[in-house]
């Protein structure tokens, strides 16, 4: 317990020194720690020191430890980080608060027309292939404004950009990217920075940052 609060509070006064050069406020970036891989019992000590934002990759995953971690912490909130299949999307709407990997078509579609049948909104950040690696999914840069336009009109509310940065490369330039696109394109929410470079995109303008490592160790 002391040991994830303490990490949990290492990684909120990070976000805390790099705003102020910054002239951010902290409370602006959402620190989303992420817990795939880890189970329950790991989980916890960070909902008892009051963090409520919780990222998990997989669906199968997220349905068999979150239900009940939701029971005894209703105001815990999922966002689902990982590549999303479409015939996941039902499910990664009745689980999921945010979904951080809206990047293709048919995709959109299914996220649609699952959230029209369970009558709910869920918001959605539009995954750019900021490094054009198609492995890793993502909407082409080209593409961004036509993509945003589908999924307004979709009815999808837009929570914002999010990329994942290639390896091994100074990710600023590809954060700085990111943060024009979304200028330009009149969204808010920048979903970027992992354990590795949270303080660049924050530093960037990030509004999300996905932070593993850093808070629950090497993954289970």
């Amino acid at each position: 317990m002391e040991n994830a609060a303490t990490k949990l509070e290492d990684v909120r006064a990070n976000i805390a020194r790099i705003c102020k050069p910054a002239r951010r406020n902290p409370e602006d970036v959402t620190l989303i720690a992420v817990s795939k891989t880890h189970p329950a019992d790991r989980i916890e000590p960070l909902l008892e020191a009051g963090h409520w934002a919780f990222g998990e990759n997989r669906v199968q995953e997220a349905q068999d430890k979150w239900p009940a971690l939701k029971e005894r912490y209703p105001d815990a909130q999922l966002h689902g980080i990982g590549q999303l299949q479409s015939n996941k999307a039902a499910d990664a709407i009745a689980l999921f608060d945010v979904i951080h990997s809206l990047d293709r078509l048919s995709l959109l579609k299914a996220l649609a027309k699952a959230m029209d049948k369970a009558d709910r909104r869920v918001p959605c950040f539009v995954q750019v292939d900021i490094g054009d690696e198609a492995q890793k999914g993502g909407c082409p840069i080209s593409e961004v404004p036509q993509f945003l336009a589908k999924v307004r009109d979709a009815d999808i509310p837009v929570a914002g950009l999010m990329c994942l940065p290639p390896a091994e490369i100074e990710p600023a330039p590809f954060f700085a990217l990111l943060a024009k696109l979304a200028r330009d394109n009149g969204v808010e929410g920048l979903s970027m920075g992992m354990s590795g470079d949270y303080e660049t995109a924050v530093q960037l303008g990030a509004t999300h940052v996905r932070v593993g490592t850093a808070l629950f160790g090497a993954r289970g």
